[in-house]
């Protein structure tokens, strides 16, 4: 019996040593070079000013009047993972603009906040979209990370439209998902040790890392799209956010599909899915957002 005590006991703290090594880790920068944008874009580079650090971006001026799309990219990406998204949104007329978020990319910042800090670079980018070009609509498309994060950000005034894929729902539920499937149904026993460190490396609560929470203040039309297959999160999971979200609001579940870039998993339903959204409500007169 003392062996198994001895074995257990090191056991669990070896795994917590393991786990708080994987905090440092999953909260470390992203950073690195996003060389030139697309030459088919004719983008243009973008800075934008934050109080401790600056975001990067590229520009992409389409067809005046027929609308802007903000793209986010997600957790340890950059701006180059929405650049499919972009060239059919740019070949349809619109402005794109993509940011890489603090702390990925070419941005500042210090850490990855899963959300907290990157939603200063949404507001900074939405802030500069609205003051540089005051009469267009302005539409948004955040993957996983930038779903949250424009989630979080509670910006002022709220886009015309909105796109969140695979969003996790609380910082509690996607890190227990993510270590169910690293170590099997008892590695979320390990969460409390995640979320210790939250306030200790980041400045951030747990309570602050609540998306679904924040769903409900969104007054914009959403799009809430998550592969089928996806386990963080589940098709269970995104239902409930689909319930927590504002009408008028849509919910597509894509078959097959796991945690993946969606564009890229069958490009044409979703180019169709998402371009018939957002015409819907940045070039449709008869809509406008309240």
């Amino acid at each position: 019996m003392y062996q198994v005590f001895i074995t257990l006991t090191t056991f669990t703290a070896v795994f917590g040593l393991i786990v708080i090594g994987a905090g440092e880790v999953l909260s470390r920068p992203a950073n690195g070079s996003v060389g030139a944008a697309p030459i088919e874009l004719h983008a243009e580079s973008v800075t934008l000013r934050l109080s401790n650090e600056s975001i990067s971006g590229w520009l992409a001026r389409g067809t005046p009047g027929l609308g802007i799309v903000l793209l986010l990219h997600g957790v340890r990406s950059d701006r180059r993972q929405m650049l499919g998204r972009a060239r059919f949104l740019f070949q349809a007329g619109y402005s794109i603009m993509l940011i890489d978020l603090p702390a990925h990319g070419e941005s500042g910042g210090e850490r990855i906040t899963f959300g907290y800090q990157e939603a200063e670079g949404v507001k900074a980018a939405m802030r500069y979209l609205t003051e540089t070009f005051p009469d267009e609509k302005v539409a948004v498309i955040g993957v996983s990370l930038g779903a949250a994060s424009l989630v979080l950000s509670k910006v002022s005034p709220a886009p015309s439209a909105v796109v969140l894929e695979s969003m996790y729902l609380t910082i509690e539920e996607a890190i227990t998902r993510r270590l169910e499937k690293r170590f099997g149904p008892l590695g979320g026993l390990f969460t409390p040790l995640f979320l210790w460190q939250l306030p200790l490396r980041l400045g951030v609560t747990a309570d602050q890392l609540r998306p679904i929470a924040n769903l409900s203040a969104l007054c914009s039309p959403v799009l809430i799209v998550s592969g089928a297959e996806d386990r963080h999160p589940t098709v269970a999971e995104t239902q409930r956010l689909f319930e927590s979200a504002n009408q008028p609001k849509e919910l597509w579940i894509i078959e097959g599909a796991a945690h993946v870039n969606l564009h890229e998993y069958n490009p044409e339903e979703y180019e169709a899915k998402v371009s018939a959204f957002l015409h819907k409500y940045l070039r449709d007169e008869s809509y406008e957002v309240k």
